[in-house]
């Protein structure tokens, strides 16, 4: 059974940092691309960065490009965002994704992903 567990989320003031983690248990992890997505209240779900399963390679929604950061570390099964400079409209609820590698990873593309958790709330505060 593959679980995803987010957290990190809270509350902060536009301009301050947050780190969110996504812990992984119930499959090969290492084997798996993962992202990180959002949605506000009364918005589509959007991605905000995927990696792959090496971690080398990266994908970004440009609205985050430069201050959102995405990482992977396979030996403890988790995956990082490291949200920096935030703004009131990174405020959502954020889901960590999985999927099993195949050819390619899904990047933001939702509908590659088969795993989610249950999301982590963050609010930023003009």
């Amino acid at each position: 059974q593959v679980q995803l567990v987010e957290s990190g989320g809270g509350s902060v003031q536009a301009g301050g940092s947050l780190r969110l983690s996504c812990a992984a248990s119930g499959y090969t992890y290492r084997r798996y691309c993962m992202a990180w997505f959002r949605q506000a209240p009364g918005k589509e779900r959007e991605g905000v960065a995927s990696v792959d399963t090496g971690g080398g390679s990266t994908y970004y929604a440009d609205s985050v490009k430069g201050r959102f950061t995405i990482s992977r570390d396979n030996a403890k099964n988790t995956v990082y965002l490291q949200m920096n400079s935030l703004k009131p409209e990174d405020t959502a609820m954020y889901y960590c994704a999985a999927h099993l590698s195949g050819a390619w990873c899904g990047g933001l593309f939702s509908a590659a992903y088969n795993y989610w958790g249950q999301g982590t709330q963050v609010t930023v505060s003009s």
